[in-house]
């Protein structure tokens, strides 16, 4: 099995988030729980594995672990190649969801167009950057890339 099966973000590192920003985070959670694809390249272990997501002096730290808790490795990132990327797209998930509650449907499928394109350009970049290091599919490095996202609001 190459999946993550337990799941936490450091809530110690993160900044309050807004509802709407929450809720994105669960469902992100809850999704990549439910199906994805995670395989450590070095070292070549076998999930399945239980994962904490944090930040620390400007890097997100992928910490690795078997499920029984024993820790396998940390995958730093820095989040300097990221920074205006989650930039534009929280801006624009705020528009969304701002959207939502106001705009005509035609507005609102305008805006969640380019919020998908950040949001496929954000996972792409994050696949990039854990290459050599973890393969990804496609749905697991997009739940990733939310979490991330979630996690560099200061």
């Amino acid at each position: 099995m190459q999946d993550i099966i337990a799941l936490e973000i450091d809530e110690k590192t993160v900044a309050k988030r807004s509802l709407d920003i929450e809720q994105e985070k669960k469902i992100a959670i809850y999704d990549l729980l439910e199906k994805n694809y995670f395989k450590l390249v070095k070292p070549d272990i076998t999930g399945p594995f239980d994962l904490i997501l944090s930040i620390k002096e400007n890097r997100v730290l992928f910490n690795v672990r078997q499920i029984d808790k024993v820790h396998i490795t940390i995958i730093g990132l820095s989040l300097n190649p990221f920074r205006g990327l989650i930039r534009d797209y929280l801006s624009i998930c705020d528009s969304y969801f701002q959207a939502i509650r106001t705009s005509s449907p035609s507005q609102i499928e305008t805006i969640d167009m380019a919020r998908r394109g950040l949001h496929n350009e954000g996972s792409r970049l994050l696949e990039e950057r854990l290459y050599g290091k973890v393969k990804l599919d496609d749905r697991t490095s997009r739940r990733l890339f939310t979490l991330v996202s979630v996690l560099h609001l200061r």
